[in-house]
């Protein structure tokens, strides 16, 4: 199983991840009363906004290798693409 391979997957599962410790971080922040927790039954999408907000910008830090191999397979999936709907219009026009 090459690593190229699945790079879109690992970086998916692994931007998932990110996003599920940093709910958990602010989860546990809300419920020690370190941060403010939401208003009734706002508490679960206040976790989740923060949560989104977090991850974001650690996970542009911290898969930034994984980020470049999905970018790298995509571009070779586009580029056989495009080979290959070059050659089915050469031959059409044979």
């Amino acid at each position: 199983m090459s690593s190229k391979q699945h790079a879109t997957l690992r970086y998916t599962a692994l931007r998932l991840g990110v996003f599920v410790a940093c709910f958990l971080v602010v989860w546990a922040l809300t419920y020690l009363r370190i941060l403010p927790a939401g208003r009734g039954d706002s508490h679960l999408m206040w976790v989740l906004l923060l949560a989104l907000i977090l991850s974001a910008p650690l996970s542009w830090v911290l898969l930034r290798k994984q980020r470049d191999a999905m970018s790298e397979q995509i571009v070779e999936k586009v580029d056989r693409a495009k080979e290959r709907l070059t050659a089915n219009q050469a031959q059409e026009d044979a």
